[in-house]
């Protein structure tokens, strides 16, 4: 019941003349916790919200040198389905887990009775090292082509973590599984679709929260195992949201 009065919330019109935000997220439990906070607080914006289901960056093949492509691909595609250029988009907001992805080699600890990776603040236990190290260098070149990026497709883009996951940041639970996670971000989605201010604040202003500014957010998670701690820059992208709409608020002289 929840969902779908969720899901009701979230109905836009698509031909509106509103500019549109790109959101792209991992999983449909990301979409679920932060979809229809995200369409709140650009309310004078359409908000679209693709899930890739899975991550992009560390899936294998993935050529780091393309991750731009990639991620352009994705939004021409759903430009092309809609009959859309991109001077109907505002921007692109990539929101991602950095998995630990910047931590040393040694930080990757082997644990054979590990059935799949099992995260801590300081490392990551595995029963495949190898493919952890693989998969790490993968995701953090990817990842810094993306936080490096100004435009893709011409359309202002910005990439912002959620450290180790989603999860972590909202709940503080690094290793939930499948089922944990949907029922984590309804109930987070819950708590603050009515409170769009105190989901800023808890985003932006929490102490897990690196708004110093965006180049400096992602210098600081690629230091020593703070991919794997808990922190997010997402709340650079929502607090200047709020701003620009305050601007645009504003009565004319």
């Amino acid at each position: 019941m929840l969902k779908s009065r969720l899901l009701l919330e979230r109905q836009v019109n698509t031909v509106a003349r509103k500019k549109i935000v790109f959101v792209i997220v991992e999983g449909p439990s990301d979409d679920e916790a932060l979809g229809v906070l995200l369409e709140k607080v650009f309310n004078s914006s359409t908000v679209f919200v693709y899930i890739t289901h899975g991550d992009i960056t560390s899936k294998p093949g993935t050529d780091p040198s393309r991750i731009l492509a990639v991620v352009g691909d994705l939004v021409k595609g759903y430009a092309k389905s809609n009959h859309l250029n991109n001077t109907h988009f505002q921007e692109i907001i990539h929101i991602t887990d950095t998995d630990g992805a910047f931590i040393p080699d040694e930080s990757v600890a082997e644990d054979p009775s590990a059935t799949k990776a099992q995260y801590t603040l300081t490392e990551i236990r595995t029963a495949n090292v190898e493919g952890i190290l693989i998969r790490n260098a993968l995701k953090s070149q990817c990842l810094n082509r993306l936080s490096g990026a100004q435009k893709i497709w011409g359309i202002p883009y910005q990439a912002y973590y959620m450290s180790c996951n989603l999860d972590h940041v909202l709940h503080d639970k690094q290793n939930s599984s499948d089922e944990e996670k949907e029922k984590n971000a309804l109930a987070f989605a819950k708590r603050y679709r009515q409170d769009v201010d105190g989901f800023i604040k808890f985003i932006a202003e929490s102490d897990f929260s690196v708004t110093s500014n965006y180049v400096e957010s992602w210098n600081y998670i690629k230091q020593g195992v703070h991919s794997l701690e808990r922190h997010t820059n997402l709340g650079l992208c929502l607090t200047s949201a709020t701003e620009v709409d305050a601007e645009s608020d504003a009565p004319m002289d």
